[in-house]
């Protein structure tokens, strides 16, 4: 009987991105004042919340302490078919995420960055973890959040 075959691994970030390490100043500024971003969407486990941070800030993506061009590092419990994408509020919270580790290698993803990882590795992605060590972590279906992402804002409203 053959072996089912293993999804492939997702892919890495766009070409040309640059991985930084804790403390990093090269992160960008967030646009959005402090109780819009997404440490404090994920504390009052807003989900719609979440979705706002997503599409109008950056997220950290944590990426393999390798050398070499910079790979999204992606996690998988045992011997899962399908693998879980990590995303924080903060290089801080995924530091204490991994606290035995000393390279903690990170990217800022903005929404139209985000959007096509997802869109490339939906088919072997089972959920995406926010803030997974944080005290106010989340779980999303990695459809329900490329669907938010991909929401169009409406004129009218001014969130």
């Amino acid at each position: 009987m053959p072996k089912k075959k293993r999804p492939s691994r997702p892919s890495g970030p766009p070409r040309g991105a640059r991985a930084v390490s804790l403390p990093s100043s090269a992160l960008p500024a967030s646009t959005l004042p402090a109780e819009q971003r997404l440490a404090a969407a994920l504390e009052t486990q807003d989900a719609a919340a979440v979705a706002f941070a997503l599409r109008n800030d950056y997220v950290i993506v944590p990426l393999l302490p390798e050398e070499g061009p910079p790979q999204v590092r992606v996690f998988r419990q045992g011997e899962a078919e399908k693998y879980m994408l990590l995303l924080f509020s903060s290089p801080q919270t995924y530091a204490a995420m991994l606290p035995e580790e000393s390279d903690h290698r990170v990217l800022a993803y903005d929404r139209a960055t985000l959007t096509d990882f997802i869109q490339q590795n939906i088919g072997v992605l089972e959920a995406i973890w926010f803030d997974l060590a944080g005290p106010h972590s989340m779980q999303a279906e990695p459809q329900d959040v490329l669907d938010a992402l991909l929401l169009e804002a409406d004129p009218a409203d001014p969130a």
